[in-house]
């Protein structure tokens, strides 16, 4: 018998169904063991013995571990089949050492996608552990622990916050930043004039340049003498026609595929990987279960030449030749780290409507998305007929533009996911005057920049080299699970305990919690993933200057800042401030200690709340007490009721 170790027991269930009796697949449940609190500042990392790391086993894999060992014993073979990328290479690393297999000669499988055809072309290609990969691996989670544990213990202390880290400080410090940018920024205000003009149907017209580029005008007198100047009649100077392209994008990445799944369906990023991981571990269709999709940890466009060849096939059968178009290539200075192929369905004619009745609302939604992208990236370009007339008076020039569908290529699939207005502009002449109508002085303010969303953060992340595809969802997570942020119609706000967290990070470090330095620190990992920088190299340069950096700021940082709130004090008449204690956010005089006024937290109280029943005035509320939440009059301390949650009431 020859045994299949995986990290998912759905992996395991569909990997069994391929291969039959004479293999037995089962899971190790993800990583079995990580990083003790043992040694100093409770690391689980030997600093001075060569950053030595020190790992357990939980107690969740102990019995696993029994199994998996039991299971081993009786193999004739062992085959380690975790997920094809670092943290996958680590895990099958760790197993290996764990289970006492040779890590030199252990077969290790990698495929991207979980069909039958992969896993036996896998079998038949098996190579060993790439220990480069795991040092890579094991280099990231000693610095996230370092960073993670001393610079979380240093706010903790000094501000009262819960955490940081080397790639979530980062994220934090671009929210800040903009909204910084949003508190700061001055409206400025200008002046454009639009239009109607009527030739059968009536079509909207602009103030251009001659370079057919919307005009705006900061003087309002000076436009309001166009607006007089043009009356009820405009004239054509000309008219232009031209046919544009529009190219298909690449098939998704996890970042990209992360940002377009909040921006069709507003999918969490969180959510988005985990219906992706269930749609690459395999679903039942029919008597079948196959994976649906490619592995979704990936920064690469590339597809496979069987899928382009088996795509086009498809198109030409479904669409016809002429939609027949290219993959897409990834650009040569791209920087692609684990270059598996782009995320993509695993047969292009497992077509979305057919396995509907398979999937849930959300799996299909998702898995349509990837299956068009994927598709229409394989199509021709859609070709776009733009019509420009320009109209002149007294040497203004005004435009009005029509845009036609000429050939929808690619939007064939696509182009439901895209949004497009088409205007198609009946016949104008030459020289001729046409009616005017509603012409007026548009006046134009500009706008601050928009917050992030968890798809713009994403994306900015990746642009700038901050973090893995399988870190973006995550990165999010815990600043919403350390209260730096939260989420307002989308947009992500940063809260007083993420601005208090960002500026003392930024005054005691900021040359390691900034862009530059934490993209530089990826690149480092690319490095040892490749064999050309060693782990020990690499943490030797980051630890001392961190070290000195940590020792200073216990000794300088003070206590968390203050923000006005825009309100006097009550009692003296000086500012309110809000600020953060051990027990959270609270509102006081800037006075303070001098002046003891504090803000009385505003009571929400139910609509369901019971009536006090000591002063029948009153409502009862949740309150916290020193042997934890209690019910309390609202009226306190005019009435001083309480009960334990225990009680039962009869109603009003």
């Amino acid at each position: 018998m020859k045994l299949i170790i995986v990290e998912s027991p759905t992996k395991a269930r569909t990997i069994q169904k391929y291969l039959g009796k004479d293999y037995k697949v089962i899971a190790s449940q993800g990583h079995i063991r990580d990083l003790s609190f043992n040694g100093e500042g409770s690391l689980g990392v030997d600093i001075h013995n060569n950053f030595k790391p020190d790992y357990i086993i939980s107690d969740r894999s102990k019995g696993i571990i029994g199994a998996l060992k039991n299971a081993v014993s009786k193999a004739d073979e062992v085959y380690l089949a975790t997920d094809p990328d670092r943290e996958g290479e680590a895990i099958a690393w760790h197993l290996a050492d764990v289970l006492g297999l040779n890590v030199e000669t252990t077969k290790r499988l990698e495929f991207h996608e979980i069909t039958k055809k992969a896993v036996k072309e896998a079998l038949e290609n098996a190579r060993t552990i790439n220990m480069d990969l795991v040092s890579s691996q094991e280099t990231r989670r000693i610095l996230d622990r370092i960073i993670g544990f001393e610079l979380s213990g240093l706010l903790q202390k000094k501000i009262y916050t819960r955490s940081a880290g080397r790639v979530q400080s980062v994220a934090l410090k671009l929210i800040v930043e903009r909204q910084n940018e949003i508190d700061s920024f001055v409206e400025e205000v200008s002046y454009g004039i639009s239009g109607k003009v009527y030739n059968e149907d009536s079509y909207d017209f602009e103030l251009v340049d001659d370079k057919f580029q919307p005009i705006r005008v900061d003087n309002k007198e000076e436009v309001e003498n166009i607006v007089e100047l043009i009356g009820n009649k405009l004239k054509v100077k000309d008219i232009t026609n031209e046919t544009s392209v529009r190219n298909a994008k690449a098939p998704f990445t996890t970042s990209s595929l992360q940002q377009e799944a909040f921006s069709q369906f507003k999918f969490s990023a969180s959510k988005t990987n985990k219906i992706a991981q269930k749609l690459y571990e395999g679903v039942n269709i029919g008597d079948e279960t196959t994976g649906l999709i490619t592995y979704m940890r990936t920064d690469s466009i590339r597809v496979s030449s069987s899928f382009v060849f088996a795509t086009k096939d498809y198109i030409k059968n479904a669409y016809g030749e002429e939609y027949v178009g290219f993959a897409k290539i990834q650009k040569e200075d791209a920087k692609v780290q684990d270059a598996h192929e782009a995320i993509r369905p695993t047969r292009v004619d497992l077509v979305p409507e057919m396995i509907k009745d398979y999937l849930d609302k959300d799996e299909y939604r998702l898995y349509k998305l990837i299956w068009s992208r994927a598709v229409s990236s394989i199509m021709k370009s859609a070709e776009i007929d733009t019509t420009k007339v320009i109209f002149e008076k007294d040497n203004y020039l005004f435009l009005t533009k029509g845009n036609v569908l000429k050939f929808d290529g690619y939007k064939r699939v696509y182009g439901e996911f895209e949004k497009d207005s088409q205007v198609k502009l009946n016949e104008f002449e030459v020289n001729k005057e046409y009616t005017v109508k509603k012409v007026e002085l548009k006046e134009h303010k500009t706008k601050p920049p928009y917050r992030y969303t968890e798809g713009t953060l994403i994306k900015a992340m990746e642009e700038l080299g901050i973090g893995r595809p399988s870190t973006y969802a995550s990165t999010i997570e815990s600043l919403k699970k350390s209260s730096y942020i939260y989420e307002e119609k989308n947009y992500i706000i940063p809260t007083l305990n993420g601005y208090n967290a960002d500026h003392k990070l930024d005054e005691f470090f900021n040359d390691i919690i900034n862009v530059e330095y934490t993209a530089n620190m990826e690149k480092d990992l690319d490095l040892i993933a490749e064999g050309e920088k060693t782990k020990l190299g690499a943490l030797e340069e980051f630890y001392e200057p961190f070290k000195n950096k940590i020792d200073y700021a216990y000794a300088n940082m003070s206590g968390p800042e203050s923000f006005k709130t825009g309100e006097k004090c009550p009692k003296c008449g000086k500012d309110l401030v809000k600020r953060q204690g051990k027990y959270g956010e609270y509102i006081c005089c800037e006075n303070r200690p001098i002046c003891d006024y504090i803000k009385p937290k505003e009571l929400v109280i139910s609509e369901k709340a019971k009536t006090c029943p000591k002063c029948k005035e009153g409502k009862l509320i949740v309150r916290k007490g020193k042997y934890g939440n209690f019910l309390g009059c609202s009226r306190y301390p005019d009435c001083d009721y309480m009960e334990s949650f225990k009680r039962k009431y009869k109603s009003n």
